[in-house]
């Protein structure tokens, strides 16, 4: 008697190899949104280690942006002319080196050099390649599902990302974080035959004027969003000095000089793109996509959404780390519940996704987002008491996962299987440009109101008028971001007394706290701006599944 296969457990076989294409494509997705995280919290133990200096590690990291701004749109194209699977492969091995670079390095030229460049380099070839196979190996539902669980990858690796630098940094050593995203790449390169690829590749001229419009442009707009906490919107606050002498053009900052000039080059970028087309030749980006209303409407709040993540980490780091005192580790903690919350809606969105459309989906989250921020607004206070702290975090997870849910999907779908590489570049342009937007807007909002504050305080406190100017000197270039307990010490180095520096600590400690109710309150204008992005996405009612042939009617 030959027994029969188990239907079940066929079934359950080809669901595994049905979505194995999503745990690779998920692996590599992981990789590429832990590396930011991490080193933000382990940014300490770095600059010990290597001898080196925060100023040192902050360049790093905008470096690192800077890179995938500048060649994002390059590395989609080589995708298509490579093939999407190859430029993976390629990507991951490249990635794979600047992480190894990264994790043995004897000091900070080393550490820039493979995190910042040759890391950004291969996560230029992989996040495009990723948004594309994932459009080649699955349809309809099975897409949103896709999309989905990538968006999901994304949170967690963005929300992990501080607990694990945390924890590794805390117990281990940060170079650990590096060496695991190898074993993960080398996983990727090894199981990305088993990835399916539809789309052919195609014969291109890369146009290098192109190419040299799009990256310099890029460069000048992000570094100048990334530079405003430090030189100011317009008004020049903290100007470079070369040889004595401030740079601030006509005086006005180098960030707005540095967006102005970025965005005269994005514009020569787009005429030449339509110069090209009009020759009959391949454009670097066919700019006729943008003109997609669904797509421009997906990529706007896409770029909000990494706007409001990037301004989140920015701030509750600070909150958690510089005003409570909290390490690496219990800040970590602290950001898990939105990891998690994540997680959770980007699956309950894919599945709300069959009863409401993509536009109601994503404006229930961009509102839970809104609310979130008002929660958290409200718990900021010197002890963390409040329970609206860790329900903010949840309810920020949630509202994020819900767009995770959507809007890989809307993007892909606006455009045909040919355009797909060129979408995938377009979403890593603007989630740097939303990235940098939102560091820098909510960057530049609580460093200008921890300066206001903390003079207004100082001016109406009890600190004798000998001990008020010394302050007002030593602050008179800026106040910066520093834990509150080292405020005692730095205090009585001024010249200040035990008493008097323990006041002038508690006054710091309020100018934190406001300043960061004035970012918060930032973010929530952030979010409701984001609202007025989403009218082109989707409104369509879901169409239900087809009823399967044969079904009794009691299943139907």
């Amino acid at each position: 008697m030959i027994a029969r296969p188990h239907p079940r457990g066929a079934e359950s076989g080809g669901q595994m190899k049905k979505w194995f294409v999503v745990l690779i494509l998920g692996a590599a997705q992981f990789v590429m949104v832990l590396d930011s995280t991490v080193m933000n919290v382990s940014i300490s133990a770095v600059v010990a280690d290597l001898d080196s200096s925060v100023t040192a590690m902050q360049s790093a990291i905008t470096f690192y942006t800077l890179t995938m701004a500048a060649t994002m749109l390059l590395g989609a194209k080589l995708g298509d002319i490579w093939g999407r699977r190859r430029a993976l492969v390629i990507g991951s091995i490249v990635y794979a080196i600047g992480s190894l670079m990264t994790a043995f390095s004897p000091n900070m030229t080393v550490l820039f050099l493979g995190w910042s460049i040759v890391e950004g380099l291969g996560a230029v070839l992989v996040i495009p390649a990723i948004a594309a196979l994932l459009a080649d190996n699955y349809e309809g539902r099975d897409r949103v599902t896709a999309f989905a669980a990538i968006g999901a990858v994304s949170g967690a690796g963005v929300a992990a990302g501080p607990l694990i630098g945390g924890f590794m940094t805390t117990y281990f050593s940060w170079r650990y974080v590096f060496v695991g995203e190898v074993v993960i790449l080398v996983f990727v390169v090894i199981f990305a035959g088993r990835i399916a690829e539809k789309s052919a590749r195609r014969s291109i001229r890369i146009d290098v004027l192109s190419v040299l419009l799009s990256a310099f442009g890029l460069v000048a707009v992000v570094f100048g969003m990334l530079q405003s906490k430090v030189w100011g919107w317009i008004v020049p606050l903290h100007s470079p000095v070369v040889n004595g002498v401030e740079i601030a053009p006509l005086g006005i900052s180098l960030t707005a000089w540095f967006i102005v000039i970025g965005t005269v080059l994005l514009v020569l970028f787009f005429a030449r793109q339509r110069q090209l087309v009009a020759k009959g030749r391949d454009p670097l980006l066919h700019v006729d996509l943008l003109s997609i209303r669904q797509l421009r409407s997906g990529l706007s709040v896409l770029g909000g959404q990494y706007a409001i993540i990037a301004g989140l980490f920015f701030m509750v780091p600070v909150y958690l780390q510089m005003t409570l005192g909290f390490d690496a580790l219990q800040t970590g903690w602290r950001i898990f519940p939105l990891s998690i919350s994540l997680i959770l809606f980007s699956i309950f969105g894919t599945r709300l996704s069959t009863r409401w459309s993509a536009r109601r989906v994503v404006r229930v989250g961009q509102w839970i987002l809104v609310a979130s921020s008002i929660l958290l607004l409200t718990a900021i206070d010197p002890e963390l008491s409040s329970p609206a702290f860790g329900i903010g975090m949840f309810c920020a997870g949630a509202g994020l996962g819900l767009l995770a849910s959507q809007l890989g999907n809307v993007n892909m779908s606006s455009v045909t299987a040919k355009d797909t590489s060129e979408v995938g570049g377009l979403q890593g342009v603007f989630q740097n440009l939303g990235s940098s937007l939102g560091t820098a807007l909510i960057g530049s909002i609580l460093i200008g109101a921890l300066a206001s504050s903390f003079a207004s305080n100082v001016a109406q406190s009890s600190l004798p008028a000998e001990a008020q100017t010394i302050v007002n000197e030593r602050t008179e270039g800026g106040v910066a971001i520093v834990p509150a307990s080292s405020v005692p010490k730095i205090a009585t180095d001024a010249g200040l007394t035990d008493a008097e520096a323990a006041e002038l600590e508690a006054i710091y400690v309020e100018s934190q706290l406001s300043s960061l109710r004035t970012a918060f309150f930032g973010l929530i204008v952030l979010a409701l701006l984001s609202l007025l992005a989403s009218r082109g996405i989707p409104d369509d009612a879901p169409q239900p599944r087809p009823k399967r042939a044969g079904a009794p009617a009691s299943a139907r």
